[in-house]
């Protein structure tokens, strides 16, 4: 029997309006009453009885075999999937617009790494028992951006990292022997590029710099690939740096040198994956997603068979990538905890993961399947990928992260554009930056 799905737009004309909390969006029974802490977190854990599973849209369907396969082995305890719309800015609010009234529409909550702290902050996620998830085997920055104050509160579902696409047939045209791992080795490597009839009317390198959610990731990435960081361990802004200054230069430079497209600027992730599958760009930085268009053989990329991966650079060295991906939390307003539970235990187990491969492009958390022959051998980026993935940093773990990620994309694209000198843009930044630290 194929799994029923909903999408929040039907749950909101069949129901009454979600702001009137005294009735609610109700698939399990009403609002539930505020949770009482509990001093052993697996006390928390009770009730069964159906659930609902609300996530965006997995287009692979990969999801919905997984939840498929659970309900036939628990017809008592079914998982009713809730789509949100694919903007992750309107899937967050719905998510907080439930939590706020206490609403049990939603069970078992889909989340973006970058809302881990603000779900966390707000109790709207419960804490996991600590040998709930496997983590010892889970890569360890995903498991670290699943944390709140060394607490667990979400269990990685899958992972992303960022990949350096390049034109390997241009290297060895021009005889540069290897990627470049540095800033300074790739423009060597693009001045002799460049250089060549075949690359003629090309640009050196592509990233994402449209003022928008992408700005914050390669902003974040340059900084912590000179060395620097947006914030410290304590949540604390630190762009006022010398190191943050040099990896904005990196961007600003960029640009002022004409090594990006002048319409970079406008580029988000499909832009860029646009450009070096046209063959306008040398290098492209993007997510591991793309790979599969850059390679088709229906004739619409120009590069496939062309190109080859490695790690972002850095300024001496590999660079840092920013880390992308999903982690299952648990509404403490659902009345069905336990079922909730094992469901999450059971859609994020390696087991799942593995069976989602065979359908979905999205990267698991276990390292294990990044080495496993069977999985190479259709994704051979993935040694190089784990190899991202183990060296990357979340972006900024704030509760505040909405308004973060703002001033980030403001005052980047301010400096980018010309608009401010680099240190003025920072000095800026910091200024916000520590002013909602504070709140």
């Amino acid at each position: 029997m194929r799994q029923r799905r909903h999408t929040w737009q039907t749950l909101l004309t069949t129901t009454a309006l979600v702001t009137a909390a005294a009735t609610g969006l109700t698939a399990c029974g009403g609002t539930s009453p505020e949770p009482k802490a509990s001093a052993n977190p697996a006390a928390a854990f009770e009730g069964k009885g159906p659930i609902n599973y609300v996530s965006n849209r997995d287009a692979s369907g990969a999801a919905n075999k997984s939840i498929e396969e659970w309900n036939t082995a628990h017809p008592d305890e079914k998982v009713t999937f809730i789509e949100l719309p694919d903007s992750a800015d309107q899937q967050r609010q719905q998510l907080i617009q439930n939590a706020q009234i206490k609403s049990d529409t939603f069970s078992v909550l889909n989340l973006d790494v970058v809302w881990t702290s603000e779900f966390a902050a707000n109790k709207w996620i419960l804490p996991l028992p600590a040998d709930a998830i496997p983590t010892d085997k889970m890569i360890p920055p995903t498991v670290n951006a699943a944390k709140y104050r060394d607490t667990l509160v979400g269990a990685p579902y899958y992972t992303d990292g960022a990949l350096f696409y390049f034109r390997s047939d241009l290297l060895k045209a021009a005889g540069v022997a290897a990627p470049p791992k540095t800033w300074d080795e790739m423009k060597t490597a693009c001045k002799a590029i460049l250089a060549l009839p075949e690359a003629a009317g090309m640009s050196c390198y592509a990233g994402q710099f449209d003022k928008n959610e992408a700005l914050t990731v390669n902003f974040s990435e340059a900084v912590a690939s000179a060395g620097g960081s947006v914030v410290n361990a304590e949540g604390k802004p630190t762009v006022n740096t010398a190191e943050a200054k040099k990896g904005l230069n990196l961007l600003v430079d960029g640009f002022k040198e004409g090594l990006f497209p002048s319409d970079a600027i406008t580029y988000l992730e499909e832009q860029g994956r646009r450009a070096f599958q046209d063959g306008k760009v040398v290098f492209l930085r993007n997510w591991p997603f793309v790979y599969a268009s850059l390679s088709a053989t229906d004739g619409s990329s120009k590069v496939n068979g062309k190109f080859d991966i490695t790690s972002i650079p850095g300024t001496d060295g590999p660079g840092v990538s920013t880390l992308g991906g999903r982690s299952l939390a648990i509404s403490p307003f659902t009345p069905n905890k336990a079922t909730a539970l094992e469901f999450v235990k059971f859609f994020t187990s390696q087991e799942q993961a593995q069976k989602r491969l065979e359908l979905s492009s999205r990267a698991p958390v276990y390292g294990a399947l990044f080495e496993d022959p069977a999985v190479v051998a259709k994704r051979p980026f993935f040694p190089t990928l784990l190899k991202s993935l183990n060296n990357a940093q979340p972006r900024p773990k704030v509760v505040q992260y909405g308004a973060t990620t703002k001033a980030i994309q403001e005052e980047a694209y301010a400096a980018i554009t010309g608009k401010k000198d680099t240190d003025t843009a920072l000095n800026d930044m910091q200024a916000k930056l520590t002013e909602l630290a504070a709140k």
